[in-house]
């Protein structure tokens, strides 16, 4: 392992010198002691939270009346809440690496959860699902990286997906493409898990050690994270709670999920499910009141989001269209709420489409660091929104899904979304479906023949796009004789 490390030492060393500088331009009177910021004259704190496979309609502040979220509704209530906020992709592992690397998946080439398999195909297809990375590689710069370099403690907790099993006898292994060696100083969970074997103590979990028998795994991860912010109060720091919850196992607390057994209906089809949203809802509050005990809320940035539309065993997504897995939007369109005390006005929403790829430039700002300018960044820093502007300067998102989800379900395809109007491609067939999402939410009018220039400009924007990225795409399956 020794050569991957010394391989990117002298970039690394560059970054550090690029970070620490650019702070201190971008913030007069500001001094490092040592590698730290000074207390007086700190950098805002970062809590950046990820929920697994929470659905656009599981909040009650998003609507879903059915379940009980009061702390991080109240969340909502003191920061912004986002109503059109994208996912990168449609399962876990892509949108984790796009917010690590601010990069889109296509361009990483990381769009599958890992371990992608040839399995997830179904019977007959005429494709086979494109070739993707199963880890994220160390060579790239993570978000965790620049802060730290910029004198920010980092600490990761819960579910990483970005370190997939060894599969030769070339490049590292799983442990070290974990957390501790993409620039998190503390990890707590974080490994190839795509979900974990229970959600009560003993956790089995790589590095999660056992506690207390019983204990349900968002109440561990609040108190780690807790525990990281108080031992760090007195220097920035950056903590990435990104909780296994709400993915499968279903696993709650048995009076939650009595609770909820009285409450199914439209917006909630499994009491498990309700159960587990409540019960990290609680976990949630739990942080958000150690904030306030520490003194640390003012200068705290909070970011609140998912990573993918919610599984479809348990989770109802309507009036989105589908749910994990599909690029239809209750695939990606997810939960976004930031609170920033002093950037942000209290109980604001904003319609702006925004995508997961943009945290790591708008990170970037909040810690007064600048965008390294050799890298390509497909994100666009939205702190122009949280200030209260209504437009960013793209005029388009992009999404990339060249592969079958565990399910095999799926079409193969990418979308593109400007403006009102979303289009998605089946790179199958090169066909395509327009819709607005103004008036058609759900995505139940195909507007693709009525509107066929409108469909050609999208589809040809897509294309250009993914041409750009250097995009891997599926491979047709060979027919005999052919």
């Amino acid at each position: 392992m020794k050569g991957w490390f010394v391989s990117m030492q002298n970039r690394r060393d560059f970054l550090s010198g690029l970070a620490l500088g650019a702070a201190a331009a971008a913030l007069p009177g500001c001094s490092f002691g040592g590698a730290r910021a000074s207390a007086s004259k700190r950098r805002t704190n970062i809590l950046l939270i990820m929920i697994d496979d929470l659905g656009w309609m599981d909040l009650r502040c998003q609507g879903n009346e059915r379940l009980d979220t009061p702390n991080i509704d109240k969340l909502a209530s003191e920061g912004m809440r986002f109503t059109d906020f994208y996912a990168a992709a449609p399962v876990c592992s892509p949108t984790r690496a796009s917010i690590m690397t601010g990069q889109s998946p296509a361009r990483l080439g990381l769009t599958n959860h890992a371990p992608d398999r040839a399995s997830f195909a179904p019977k007959n297809t005429k494709l086979l699902s494109a070739e993707t990375l199963d880890y994220l590689p160390l060579e790239h710069v993570t978000i965790a990286e620049r802060l730290k370099e910029a004198g920010y403690a980092t600490g990761f907790f819960g579910k990483w997906h970005l370190s997939a099993k060894k599969k030769s006898a070339e490049g590292p292994n799983e442990p070290d493409l974990r957390p501790e060696y993409q620039g998190f100083d503390v990890n707590v969970g974080g490994c190839s898990f795509g979900g974990p074997p229970t959600y009560f103590d003993p956790y089995r979990i790589p590095n999660i050690k056992p506690r207390r028998t019983g204990e349900y795994l968002p109440d561990r991860l609040a108190d780690e994270t807790i525990e990281f912010m108080r031992a760090h109060r007195e220097e920035p720091f950056f903590a990435a709670l990104w909780n296994y919850t709400v993915h499968w196992p279903m696993e709650a607390p048995k009076d939650l999920i009595e609770k909820y057994e009285q409450r199914l209906g439209p917006g909630l089809k499994d009491a498990r499910y309700g159960a587990m949203i409540e019960a990290m809802d609680a976990a949630m509050g739990r942080v958000f009141t150690a904030l306030d005990e520490l003194k640390l809320a003012e200068q705290t940035l909070v970011i609140f989001a998912s990573d993918n539309g919610g599984f479809g065993g348990v989770s109802d997504n309507r009036p989105l269209r589908a749910s994990k897995g599909h690029l239809y939007e209750g695939g990606i369109r997810v939960p976004l709420i930031v609170r920033w005390p002093g950037v942000v006005r209290s109980n604001t929403v904003c319609r702006t489409p925004v995508v997961s790829m943009d945290f790591y430039p708008t990170l970037l700002d909040a810690a007064a660091l600048r965008t390294d300018p050799t890298k390509t960044i497909d994100g666009e820093s939205i702190t122009p929104l949280l200030k209260g502007g209504s437009r960013l300067k793209r005029k388009a998102i992009y999404f990339h899904y060249p592969n079958y989800a565990w399910h095999g379900a799926n079409r193969l395809g990418g979308a593109i979304r400007e403006g009102d109007y979303k289009l998605i491609e089946r790179y199958e067939d090169d066909s395509v479906e327009l819709f607005n999402l103004a008036e058609d939410l759900s995505e139940k009018n195909d507007l693709a023949k009525q509107m066929p220039k409108e469909a050609a400009k999208l589809k040809q924007k897509l294309d250009a796009w993914l041409r750009e990225c250097d995009a891997k795409m599926p491979k047709r399956v060979s027919v005999e004789g052919n």
